[in-house]
Protein backbone atom coordinates (compact mmCIF):
# COMPACT_ATOMS: atom_id res chain seq x y z
CA UNK A 1 0.00 0.00 0.00
CA UNK A 2 1.19 3.21 -0.99
CA UNK A 3 2.34 5.75 2.18
CA UNK A 4 0.56 8.74 1.12
CA UNK A 5 3.18 10.95 3.43
CA UNK A 6 5.92 10.44 1.22
CA UNK A 7 6.98 13.22 -0.52
CA UNK A 8 5.77 13.26 -4.41
CA UNK A 9 8.47 15.19 -6.69
CA UNK A 10 7.86 16.48 -10.01
CA UNK A 11 10.80 16.04 -12.58
CA UNK A 12 10.18 18.36 -15.84
CA UNK A 13 13.03 17.74 -18.26
CA UNK A 14 12.86 16.83 -22.13
CA UNK A 15 16.08 14.28 -21.62
CA UNK A 16 14.36 11.19 -21.02
CA UNK A 17 18.06 9.79 -19.78
CA UNK A 18 17.59 12.59 -17.32
CA UNK A 19 13.96 11.88 -16.28
CA UNK A 20 14.61 8.25 -15.89
CA UNK A 21 17.90 8.76 -14.33
CA UNK A 22 16.12 11.17 -11.44
CA UNK A 23 13.57 9.16 -10.50
CA UNK A 24 15.85 5.91 -10.28
CA UNK A 25 17.54 7.62 -8.06
CA UNK A 26 14.91 9.73 -6.13
CA UNK A 27 12.32 6.53 -5.32
CA UNK A 28 15.45 5.02 -4.49
CA UNK A 29 16.09 7.41 -1.38
CA UNK A 30 12.37 7.03 -0.20
CA UNK A 31 10.21 9.74 -2.43
CA UNK A 32 7.50 9.08 -5.00
CA UNK A 33 7.87 10.82 -8.25
CA UNK A 34 6.73 11.26 -11.59
CA UNK A 35 7.51 12.83 -14.63
CA UNK A 36 6.70 15.22 -17.63
CA UNK A 37 9.09 15.69 -20.73
CA UNK A 38 7.19 19.36 -21.00
CA UNK A 39 4.43 22.10 -19.90
CA UNK A 40 1.41 20.62 -20.98
CA UNK A 41 2.74 17.29 -19.59
CA UNK A 42 3.34 18.87 -16.15
CA UNK A 43 0.24 20.14 -15.85
CA UNK A 44 -1.85 16.61 -17.11
CA UNK A 45 0.33 15.54 -13.92
CA UNK A 46 -0.84 18.41 -11.73
CA UNK A 47 -4.18 17.95 -12.14
CA UNK A 48 -4.28 14.64 -11.46
CA UNK A 49 -1.94 13.90 -8.65
CA UNK A 50 -1.26 15.99 -5.16
CA UNK A 51 2.78 16.73 -5.58
CA UNK A 52 4.69 18.76 -3.19
CA UNK A 53 7.43 19.79 -5.17
CA UNK A 54 8.70 20.47 -9.23
CA UNK A 55 12.18 19.95 -10.25
CA UNK A 56 12.10 22.13 -13.22
CA UNK A 57 14.74 22.22 -16.26
CA UNK A 58 15.03 25.81 -17.73
CA UNK A 59 15.87 24.99 -21.68
CA UNK A 60 12.97 23.01 -23.03
CA UNK A 61 11.96 23.35 -26.67
CA UNK A 62 8.60 24.73 -26.98
CA UNK A 63 7.47 26.65 -23.42
CA UNK A 64 10.82 27.05 -21.36
CA UNK A 65 11.47 26.43 -17.72
CA UNK A 66 10.98 30.45 -17.09
CA UNK A 67 7.19 30.63 -18.62
CA UNK A 68 6.33 27.39 -16.38
CA UNK A 69 7.57 28.49 -13.54
CA UNK A 70 5.44 31.66 -14.02
CA UNK A 71 2.74 29.83 -14.56
CA UNK A 72 3.15 27.89 -11.74
CA UNK A 73 3.44 30.98 -9.41
CA UNK A 74 0.70 32.65 -10.68
CA UNK A 75 -1.65 29.68 -9.44
CA UNK A 76 0.37 28.33 -6.73
CA UNK A 77 2.87 28.06 -4.14
CA UNK A 78 4.23 24.80 -4.80
CA UNK A 79 7.86 24.67 -4.65
CA UNK A 80 10.44 24.73 -7.52
CA UNK A 81 13.72 23.98 -7.89
CA UNK A 82 14.91 24.91 -11.39
CA UNK A 83 17.66 23.02 -13.13
CA UNK A 84 20.10 25.60 -15.57
CA UNK A 85 23.25 25.09 -17.79
CA UNK A 86 26.51 25.87 -16.00
CA UNK A 87 27.29 29.15 -16.16
CA UNK A 88 24.07 30.99 -17.03
CA UNK A 89 23.86 33.29 -14.55
CA UNK A 90 21.56 35.72 -16.04
CA UNK A 91 18.70 32.65 -16.62
CA UNK A 92 19.43 31.81 -12.89
CA UNK A 93 18.85 35.21 -11.80
CA UNK A 94 15.72 35.42 -14.02
CA UNK A 95 14.32 31.72 -12.74
CA UNK A 96 14.84 33.63 -9.06
CA UNK A 97 13.06 36.52 -9.93
CA UNK A 98 9.82 34.40 -11.19
CA UNK A 99 9.58 32.83 -7.83
CA UNK A 100 12.16 29.74 -8.50
CA UNK A 101 13.07 28.56 -4.20
CA UNK A 102 16.76 27.37 -5.46
CA UNK A 103 18.74 26.67 -8.54
CA UNK A 104 20.78 23.70 -9.49
CA UNK A 105 23.63 24.17 -12.54
CA UNK A 106 24.18 21.02 -14.69
CA UNK A 107 25.78 19.11 -15.03
CA UNK A 108 24.84 18.07 -11.10
CA UNK A 109 25.30 15.26 -8.62
CA UNK A 110 22.25 13.64 -7.80
CA UNK A 111 22.76 13.95 -4.23
CA UNK A 112 23.33 17.57 -4.25
CA UNK A 113 19.59 17.69 -5.96
CA UNK A 114 18.20 15.57 -2.97
CA UNK A 115 19.77 17.69 -0.36
CA UNK A 116 17.94 20.66 -2.00
CA UNK A 117 14.89 19.01 -2.17
CA UNK A 118 14.68 17.72 1.45
CA UNK A 119 16.13 21.55 2.71
CA UNK A 120 12.86 22.73 0.54
CA UNK A 121 10.35 19.98 1.94
CA UNK A 122 11.64 20.76 5.50
CA UNK A 123 11.02 24.39 5.40
CA UNK A 124 7.34 23.75 3.93
CA UNK A 125 6.88 20.79 5.99
CA UNK A 126 7.85 22.42 9.02
CA UNK A 127 5.13 24.71 9.35
CA UNK A 128 2.23 23.55 11.11
CA UNK A 129 -0.98 22.72 9.16
CA UNK A 130 -3.68 25.01 11.26
CA UNK A 131 -2.32 28.08 12.67
CA UNK A 132 -2.78 28.42 16.62
CA UNK A 133 -4.43 31.04 18.33
CA UNK A 134 -2.01 33.96 18.37
CA UNK A 135 0.44 32.88 15.77
CA UNK A 136 0.59 35.84 13.95
CA UNK A 137 2.99 38.33 12.66
CA UNK A 138 1.67 42.11 12.28
CA UNK A 139 3.40 44.93 10.91
CA UNK A 140 2.42 47.83 9.20
CA UNK A 141 -1.52 46.73 8.29
CA UNK A 142 0.47 43.57 7.14
CA UNK A 143 -0.70 39.87 8.83
CA UNK A 144 1.50 37.26 8.03
CA UNK A 145 -0.04 33.57 9.42
CA UNK A 146 2.85 31.52 10.49
CA UNK A 147 0.49 28.09 10.34
CA UNK A 148 -1.16 29.06 6.90
CA UNK A 149 1.96 31.18 4.88
CA UNK A 150 -0.93 33.95 4.34
CA UNK A 151 0.12 36.98 3.80
CA UNK A 152 -3.14 39.73 3.85
CA UNK A 153 -3.23 43.49 3.44
CA UNK A 154 -5.13 45.91 5.61
CA UNK A 155 -8.05 45.81 3.29
CA UNK A 156 -7.70 41.79 3.47
CA UNK A 157 -6.41 40.76 0.33
CA UNK A 158 -4.37 38.11 0.21
CA UNK A 159 -0.79 38.01 -1.32
CA UNK A 160 0.84 34.83 -2.90
CA UNK A 161 3.98 34.84 -1.36
CA UNK A 162 6.62 31.40 -2.71
CA UNK A 163 8.20 28.91 -0.56
CA UNK A 164 11.60 31.33 -0.14
CA UNK A 165 9.37 34.85 -0.14
CA UNK A 166 7.72 33.33 2.97
CA UNK A 167 10.56 31.80 4.68
CA UNK A 168 12.80 35.33 3.88
CA UNK A 169 9.78 37.28 5.57
CA UNK A 170 9.49 35.25 8.50
CA UNK A 171 13.23 35.90 9.34
CA UNK A 172 12.56 38.92 9.15
CA UNK A 173 9.41 39.15 10.98
CA UNK A 174 11.22 37.24 13.83
CA UNK A 175 14.02 39.90 14.13
CA UNK A 176 12.75 42.60 13.36
CA UNK A 177 14.85 46.00 13.28
CA UNK A 178 17.61 43.68 13.86
CA UNK A 179 20.50 44.24 10.75
CA UNK A 180 20.98 40.77 9.12
CA UNK A 181 23.42 39.78 6.94
CA UNK A 182 23.06 38.35 3.81
CA UNK A 183 24.66 35.06 5.21
CA UNK A 184 22.19 35.33 8.11
CA UNK A 185 19.60 35.77 5.80
CA UNK A 186 20.56 32.31 3.71
CA UNK A 187 20.72 30.42 6.92
CA UNK A 188 17.95 31.29 8.55
CA UNK A 189 15.89 31.64 5.24
CA UNK A 190 17.53 28.81 3.15
CA UNK A 191 18.98 26.21 5.66
CA UNK A 192 21.88 26.24 3.73
CA UNK A 193 23.18 22.89 2.57
CA UNK A 194 25.21 24.06 -0.56
CA UNK A 195 26.92 26.93 -1.41
CA UNK A 196 23.91 28.69 -2.82
CA UNK A 197 23.58 31.59 -5.79
CA UNK A 198 25.58 34.71 -4.07
CA UNK A 199 22.26 37.12 -5.27
CA UNK A 200 19.62 34.79 -4.12
CA UNK A 201 18.49 36.95 -0.93
CA UNK A 202 19.37 40.67 -2.63
CA UNK A 203 16.61 38.96 -5.39
CA UNK A 204 13.67 37.50 -2.87
CA UNK A 205 14.04 40.99 -0.82
CA UNK A 206 13.14 42.64 -4.49
CA UNK A 207 10.29 40.29 -4.68
CA UNK A 208 9.01 41.11 -1.40
CA UNK A 209 9.73 44.69 -1.48
CA UNK A 210 7.50 44.67 -4.66
CA UNK A 211 4.56 42.74 -2.81
CA UNK A 212 4.62 44.49 0.71
CA UNK A 213 6.16 48.11 -0.02
CA UNK A 214 4.41 51.09 -1.23
CA UNK A 215 7.00 52.54 -3.12
CA UNK A 216 9.64 49.33 -3.97
CA UNK A 217 12.02 51.69 -5.15
CA UNK A 218 12.18 53.58 -1.74
CA UNK A 219 11.65 51.14 0.94
CA UNK A 220 10.72 51.57 4.11
CA UNK A 221 10.06 48.46 5.70
CA UNK A 222 13.21 46.75 4.60
CA UNK A 223 16.28 48.46 4.69
CA UNK A 224 19.16 48.42 2.96
CA UNK A 225 22.23 48.34 5.58
CA UNK A 226 25.28 49.37 3.25
CA UNK A 227 27.39 46.98 3.92
CA UNK A 228 25.64 45.10 6.51
CA UNK A 229 22.82 43.55 4.78
CA UNK A 230 19.42 44.41 5.54
CA UNK A 231 16.99 45.62 8.57
CA UNK A 232 12.91 44.92 8.88
CA UNK A 233 12.31 48.38 10.26
CA UNK A 234 8.88 47.93 10.83
CA UNK A 235 7.20 47.17 14.36
CA UNK A 236 6.22 43.65 14.69
CA UNK A 237 3.56 42.29 16.80
CA UNK A 238 1.51 39.12 17.27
Amino acid sequence: MLDQNIAHILVVDDDREIRDLLSRFLVKHGLRVSTARDGLEMMRVLDGAAIDLVVLDLMMPGEDGLSLCRRLRANTTLPVIMLTAMGEDTDRIVGLEMGADDYLAKPFNPRELLARIKAVLRRVQSLPTNSPKGDLAKFDGWTLDLGSRRLTSMEGEEIELSTGEYDLLLAFATHPRRVLSRDQLLDLARGRTAAPFDRSIDIQVMRLRRKIEIDPKEPRLIKTVRGGGYMFAAEVTS
